[in-house]
């Protein structure tokens, strides 16, 4: 595994961690705006339940390095689910985290792959270069 790949899996699970904190103290609202109106879960639950769950993974992928593949597959399976809340936030133009206008909240849904890959390259999931080693 390579520097990159250590530092990548670090300052997400840093980052992961801090989202997760967040969805449970002073960004509620701001998260409850990505949860789309048509999901059949009460917005706020929804949000206490992915941050929990953030921080879960998070916590583990700076923590348990021996288990970066696993964790990582595990939260770039993550950015996939709540990517239609992404979408929902675009579709109905909702604004949160500075993200006020279509063209903000477009962009923004290009973001969703790069962090599936930076979760796939942090667990060791992106095929090394010849010569490479664990």
């Amino acid at each position: 595994m390579s520097i990159a790949q250590h530092v990548a899996r670090l300052v997400l699970g840093v980052t992961m961690t801090g989202a997760g904190i967040t969805h449970l103290t002073v960004a509620r609202d701001e998260f409850q705006a990505q949860v789309p109106d048509w999901f059949p879960v009460d917005k706020d639950v929804v949000v206490l339940a992915s941050g929990v769950v953030e921080i879960g993974l998070g916590a583990a992928f700076v923590a348990l390095p021996k288990q970066r593949r696993t964790i990582g597959l595990l939260l770039a399976a993550f950015f996939v689910a709540i990517f239609p809340g992404n979408i929902a936030q675009y579709v109905e133009g909702n604004s949160a985290f500075g993200l006020d206008t279509d063209q903000k909240r477009l962009v923004r849904l290009f973001f969703q792959p790069v962090l599936v890959l930076w979760a796939l390259f942090g667990g060791g999931l992106v095929p090394r270069r010849k010569g490479e080693s664990d």
